[in-house]
Order: structure tokens, then sequence, then C-alpha cells
């Protein structure tokens, strides 16, 4: 008898360490899948395809947190991307990813993550069923959103930026008001500096946002700068800058109607004294007619292109034409969200891209038209659920 309670007396203190972590532990496992399936007709001179694409933040993520006492905690997150196709197989902690500190006095963290400015434009973004992906709506309005990298760079058109090396800082909540604050390291100056022509250039992002929240409302304001993105030649002074602002503002009616609408207003130099400025605003609406039924639309439109520079290449976002006539364009969408649960929804919808003559936007997934002034088209479905 006395042996048993001996066994089972030392079996709990050695089993103690273990069950302490786990009640200790604040690590947490969370993610969202999705799959979307589109039919695109690519315009003159393409062939018309379907494409199938996981848009709409697909993520597998661990995140945990650890009281340091006094208010103060640290925390970390990693996320990154679950392509459920199997196509684009890219590193662990490919989207918003960091480590910091947060109390009293906000919240300081570093990594990749969802700049000010992205974040500024969140409030108004409403309407399109994915912002990426065949039916997605960011091209037009926005130049793109997802990742990006300051320190190549690449992606100066791309406004709703998720950045690389970000040192960020988020405010404490204010009655509804927060500001958010985040710049890259000038690591260009060492990886890049003998590639983009001028050892002398630090490109960066600067990036600033301020937010308000109460009840129904939204509201955003943003201010982003990219330092030294295009080198114009060899000599050093010729480094150029782009820089947007832009505010964005959402309501919801009765819990059922939400409405929104954008305006961004860039500005792109694009040799010594040369500058492309464009300026670009949505509007949309998400109607819950009932239970599990939801309807959508979203409407942006790009003014044309004015000043005296050059067009903007954009790699997989597409490019901005250069200052002149014609070169603007429409974007709208229309879809059906049926909610199966909290966690688990369908979509079914069709976007379209109408450029004037002279311009060269694209539509979702497919490629930049050939021929300006093409229209290019995408219908499909998008499944999310979320873990």
């Amino acid at each position: 008898m006395q042996k048993k309670l001996i066994a089972v007396a030392v079996a709990g203190v050695l089993g103690a360490p273990a069950v302490a972590l786990a009640q200790t532990s604040t690590v947490n496992i969370y993610g969202k899948v999705t799959y979307e399936y589109t039919v695109i007709d690519q315009g003159a001179g393409r062939p018309s395809t379907d494409y199938a694409d996981n848009p709409g933040g697909s993520n597998v993520g661990f995140r945990g947190e650890e009281k340091l006492g006094g208010g103060l905690s640290a925390w970390f997150q990693c996320e990154t991307s679950a392509d459920i196709r199997g196509i684009d197989q890219v590193g662990i902690c490919s989207r918003n990813s960091g480590v910091g500190f947060k109390g009293g006095f906000g919240n300081l963290h570093f990594g990749r993550w969802d700049t000010p400015f992205k974040r500024a434009l969140a409030p108004g973004s409403v309407g399109g069923m994915v912002e990426t992906g065949g039916l997605g709506t960011s091209f037009v309005a926005w130049g793109g959103s997802g990742g990006t990298d300051a320190t190549i760079p690449n992606n100066r058109q791309r406004w709703k930026r998720r950045e690389v090396g970000l040192t960020y800082y988020e405010s404490p909540v204010f009655s509804g008001f927060q500001v958010l604050a985040a710049f890259t390291p000038g690591n260009g100056a060492i990886d890049n500096g003998a590639v983009d022509g001028d050892a002398n250039a630090r490109p960066r992002v600067w990036s600033f946002g301020g937010t308000y929240k109460n009840g129904p409302l939204g509201i955003g304001l943003g201010y982003e700068r990219h330092n030294e993105f295009l080198v114009a030649g060899p000599a050093p002074g010729t480094d150029l800058d782009d820089r947007a602002w832009a505010i964005s503002l959402g309501y919801t009616f009765a819990k059922k109607v939400e409405i929104g609408g954008t305006y961004l207003d860039a500005k792109y130099e694009t040799g010594p004294g040369a500058t492309t400025k464009r300026k670009s605003w949505t509007v949309g609406v998400e109607w819950n007619v009932a239970g599990p039924h939801t309807v959508m639309a979203f409407y942006g439109n790009a003014a044309d292109t004015k000043g005296n520079g050059a067009g903007i290449a954009g790699g997989s976002s597409g490019s901005i034409p250069a200052p002149g006539a014609d070169t603007g364009a429409n974007d709208w969408s229309i879809g059906y969200k049926y909610n199966f649960s909290k966690r688990t929804a369908i979509q079914i919808g069709y976007h379209r891209t109408d450029n004037d003559t002279n311009a060269f936007y694209k539509n979702g997934n497919a490629n930049t038209p050939l021929v300006g002034g093409e229209k290019q088209d995408a219908y499909g479905f998008h499944i999310a659920h979320t873990f």
C-alpha cells in the first residue's frame, strides 16, 4: 500500500510542471481557409480562361501572450498563407506576424503587418466580395492589396500594403479614436544598393493612420510616403518618392444595411521634376436581407491621370497609365453571400473592369490588357471557412 502511494505521489510531482504549463500557456491556433473559382474574359488578344485561387485572407496562425506585471504584456503572432490549392507554397510567417509589448501606453511591435494606411481605408471598404482574386475590387481603386517589400522595392502603386520589417505603434483607443504609425528599415541600402543603380538609396515606407469607431459609424484618415522607391539614374539625389492620402467612411443602418466609401489622392515622382497624379474613389453597400442572406454591390472609379510624368509599372497589381485624356477606368461588382454559420460562408458574384480608351487596368487575376480601352469580366464563387 505504501509503495502504491509513493508511486502516485512521484507521478504527481513529475507531472506538475506539464500541468502548470498547460494552465499558463496562452498560445492559440487560428485560421481561415478560402477557395475561389472564376471564369475570366481577359479582353482582346488574350484567351478567356477559368482560374482557381485562394484570396480573402486564407491563413493558419499562432499567437500568444505573456503577462509581465504592471499591466505590461509581451506577445507574438506568426500567420502564414494557407493555399489549399497547393500552388503558391510560401514561407512561414508570410502574413501579419510580429513580436511586441502592449500596455497602458498602447502597442509597440515589430514585423510584417497591414500598414496604418491600409487600416485607415478599412471603414469605407464596403460592398466588394474580396479585395484580390478574380472577384477582387482593390486594383483600380487602391492599386491592389496584399504583401509588399519596401526593401526591394516593389509594387509602388499599391496602397493597401502588408509590409515587411515594420516598426509599428498603435495608441490606446480613446472614446473610439486610435492613432497608428509605422515605418520600414533601410535594409535596401545594404541589400540592393548595387542593384537599383544607387548605392545611397534607402527605400522606405512611412505610414500613418487615424481611425474612429463608435457604434454604427466608422471613419479612417491615412497618409503614406514611399521614399526612394525609384531611381532615375546613378547620381545621388535622383531617388524618387510617392505619397498618398486617403479618407474612408462607413455607416450601418439598423444593423442591416452597411454603406461605405473611400477617396484616395496619390502622386508619384517618375523623374527629376516629373510627377504623375491619380485620384480614385469607391462606394459600396452590403444589405443583410434576412437571416443568412446578404447582397452586396461595389463601384470604384479611377480618374484620368494628370501631370507631366510617366506611367507606373505595377507588377501583379497592374499598371497606372501615363498622364493624358481617357486614362481612367470604372470598376464594379455585384454579389450574393449565404452564411451557413458564423464560421462558414459562400459567395457568388460578377466583377467587371471597364477601361477608358488609353487605360490598361486589370481585373483581379486577369493579365494586363493588351489593348487600351478593354473590358475584362469575371464571375464565379468564393468559399470561406474560419477556425
